[in-house]
């Protein structure tokens, strides 16, 4: 049976993105996105978390991203899941990470300068959004699922 890993995030990236062209000839961009997340504790009170994502992008993609995303933008990411392990030189130790390799990345929020979408696929339709919605707290424990 064949495995399925996808991936999708909202975040921020946590640093500018770092470009770099492997020994063979490939170019790969690194990044990070901050991910937060808001829950409620078992006493009711709301708490936050933010769980950090390691992120590669390569090819025209990854170039495309280097160049228009930066530290603060806000970013959503598809991807497949990948491992990697390596053995630490200084303790000797193996150690693991998974990170998100980038099929599919657009910026959320405001446009960068010199471009609006990096999706990688089909282009999906501009939409207008009122801008008189209000700003109301949404009760997520009124949410069926």
């Amino acid at each position: 049976m064949r495995g399925f890993s996808k991936a999708i995030i909202t975040g921020n990236l946590t640093r500018d993105p770092e470009l770099r062209t492997t020994p063979n000839g490939a170019t790969v961009c690194s990044f990070s996105v901050a991910v937060n997340r808001v829950y409620r504790d078992s006493n009711g009170e709301q708490k936050e978390a933010v769980s950090f994502i390691d992120c590669s992008a390569w090819g025209k993609l990854g170039e495309m991203i280097n160049q228009y995303a930066k530290k603060g933008s806000g970013v959503l990411v598809s991807g497949r899941l990948d491992q990697g392990s390596w053995e630490d030189k200084n303790s000797g130790q193996t150690r693991s990470r998974v990170e998100i390799v980038v099929e599919d990345f657009n910026f959320t929020g405001s446009a960068p300068t010199g471009g609006s979408n990096m999706n990688s696929g089909s282009s999906a339709p501009e939409t207008d959004i009122p801008d008189d919605i209000p700003d109301e707290e949404i009760d997520l424990s009124d949410v069926p699922f």
